[in-house]
């Protein structure tokens, strides 16, 4: 042991030594004495400390003095690796010194107790910095057999540890190395030994995400980071492309039932764009991927930034081709329906509400993209029923109005809707005007100075104007639904008064009438409005008769307001 020792002491030395040698010119140390002085002490540690590697524990040491024996001769190995990088040292010593590394990657060294396990992963750590060098010298034998037992380590070390950090490090390392092996011939069976070994470490790094967690998010921007200098790697090199797509169906997103589950949510922004950027390098986005970054997208616990980014991305992976033009319609399609917003009918805060901004803001996004894709009428096609479907439904008054205002994006004048579009609309669109008198609140003056243009229920109204304008067959069926709602009230009402039904009828009456004036106060629907007088009249016909209808009893109060709502109605006749 007092040999030993005393070799330990010369490696300290020269290691000192070495650093002051790097630091100062050769001459200041000696020059040619310094040289001589390495080999000495090269061959001192071979003869002296080298040939009695591994130190072997005697049968009598107890634990402790096993710990400190494994600690020596970790230790040790570091120290021979290190001067192998600038000395070639014996072949058949390097041997030793490279199955005893293989045999602490596969924890084969370390006891069962936690002092032994502590050891033997403090000094693994800095020994993993050793495996890039040995990959970049090209395939052979103990290189194989140093990838297989490095896989295993990386697999088996804890989540968040040192060593699993160490690992993710050293393969950041390997993969220029690997690359460059790959761009090769990659028929050779040792370099499919590189890409088997690459393709292991890259379908475990979504499933460490998801052990990870929001609990380790240094951890958690280190794997990111390498999954995204792998994708980096991917396209540079065709090779890897497949490998990379093989792990694209785990991403950082992670579905389990209906409900968007994984770290995405919860790891830091700059995490986030990590992730994100990632998502540009596969070659192709499926739709399962792009229904995981939906349901992120669709979270409230999303910061409004990362969902703008996420739809960047998005489309920018469309425009390079890597997403199919029906899924990435379907994704949009998806966030404006389901975007959740206040469901308080009648609230105050529509104009100043920061959810129903964001809505309003992602829809104006998406509806720029949608018109970037080239031939209007061909997504026209794709999604006129799906959206047309979707509102007869009857969303949400937001969503509603998302979905009308990407209908309007790619439609034209005169309109391309189809017939059955145009009726389905017209029976629907009434009770959307409906509702958006009702729902939002009028933001004018006292004195009516603020502009329709500039009012918050113009922002709701203004898709059907749109509409209005291109076919005029719909503002006649939307106008002709709203006088038989004000007679579907009246009817309602004669059959259950004795039930004394609730009085609703001067609330469709008040949001038709204020519907009417907004149309009319629109210098191009006043025009086409006057292609429908028949109907207008109609409706102002209805009102009156409520009010001078003898099987329908309506109270003082609710007389005035009827021909209040008349007086307003019937400068339009």
């Amino acid at each position: 042991m007092v040999s030993i020792l005393r070799s330990i002491d010369l490696i300290v030395r020269s290691i000192a030594y070495g650093t002051d040698k790097d630091s100062e010119s050769p001459s200041s140390q000696g020059g040619t004495d310094v040289a001589v002085q390495d080999v000495t002490i090269s061959s001192v540690l071979v003869k002296k400390l080298f040939s009695l590697f591994p130190l072997n524990p005697a049968e009598h040491l107890s634990e402790k003095d096993c710990d400190r024996l494994l600690d020596l001769n970790m230790a040790i190995a570091k120290i021979f690796f290190e001067l192998n990088e600038w000395r070639c040292l014996p072949p058949n010593l390097l041997e030793t010194f490279l199955e005893f590394f293989e045999n602490a990657l596969l924890g084969k060294l370390c006891r069962a107790a936690r002092s032994g396990k502590a050891v033997w992963e403090e000094h693994l750590v800095h020994l993993l910095s050793f495996i890039p060098k040995f990959v970049s010298r090209g395939a052979s034998y103990w290189t194989s057999r140093l990838l297989q037992a490095f896989t295993q380590t990386f697999k088996e070390s804890m989540p968040g540890s040192l060593l699993k950090l160490a690992c993710l490090s050293a393969i950041e390392d390997m993969l220029t190395p690997i690359q460059s092996m790959l761009s090769m011939e990659t028929s050779n069976p040792e370099n499919l030994e590189f890409q088997d070994a690459l393709l292991a470490w890259i379908r475990y790094l979504p499933l460490l995400l998801i052990q990870l967690g929001d609990k380790h998010p240094a951890c958690s921007q280190v794997v990111l980071r390498l999954q995204l200098r792998i994708g980096q790697c991917a396209l540079l090199n065709p090779s890897l492309v497949c490998i990379y797509y093989l792990a694209s169906n785990c991403f950082t997103f992670y579905i389990a039932g209906p409900i968007c589950y994984g770290p995405f949510l919860r790891l830091p922004r700059e995490s986030q764009e990590l992730s994100l950027c990632s998502l540009y390098y596969f070659s192709h986005l499926d739709l399962p991927i792009l229904k995981s970054i939906a349901c992120c997208c669709l979270s409230s616990d999303l910061d409004p930034y990362v969902l703008f980014r996420t739809v960047e991305i998005v489309h920018s992976a469309y425009r390079d081709g890597h997403i199919a033009i029906a899924d990435y319609l379907s994704v949009f399609i998806t966030l404006v329906l389901r975007f959740k917003v206040s469901p308080e009918v009648g609230s105050a805060g529509f104009k100043d509400d920061p959810i129903c901004q964001t809505l309003k803001s992602l829809t104006t996004v998406l509806c720029s993209y949608i018109a970037q894709m080239g031939d209007n009428s061909l997504v026209l096609q794709m999604i006129e029923k799906v959206i047309v479907d979707q509102i007869s439904e009857k969303p949400s008054l937001d969503n509603s109005c998302s979905l009308l205002r990407i209908l309007v994006a790619v439609d034209s004048k005169p309109t391309r809707l189809s017939e059955q579009s145009i009726i389905t609309l017209g029976h629907h669109l009434s009770d959307y005007l409906m509702d958006a008198m009702l729902c939002i609140p009028d933001d004018g003056d006292e004195r009516g100075t603020l502009s329709i243009q500039s009012s918050t229920q113009h922002y709701y109204l203004l898709p059907c104007f749109f509409l209005f304008d291109r076919c005029h067959k719909l503002m006649g069926l939307v106008l002709k639904r709203m006088g038989s709602a004000i007679t579907e009230s009246s009817l309602s009402l004669v059959s259950d008064k004795c039930a004394q039904p609730e009085r609703n009828f001067l609330i469709r009456v008040n949001a038709i009438t204020s519907v009417l004036l907004l149309m009319h106060k629109d210098a191009k629907l006043q025009q086409i409005m006057s292609l429908f007088k028949e109907d207008i009249d109609n409706i102002i016909q209805q009102v009156l008769s409520l009010q001078s209808s003898g099987q329908i009893i309506v109270t003082i109060e609710e007389r005035h307001e009827i021909q209040c709502a008349f007086d307003r109605l019937k400068f339009l006749s």
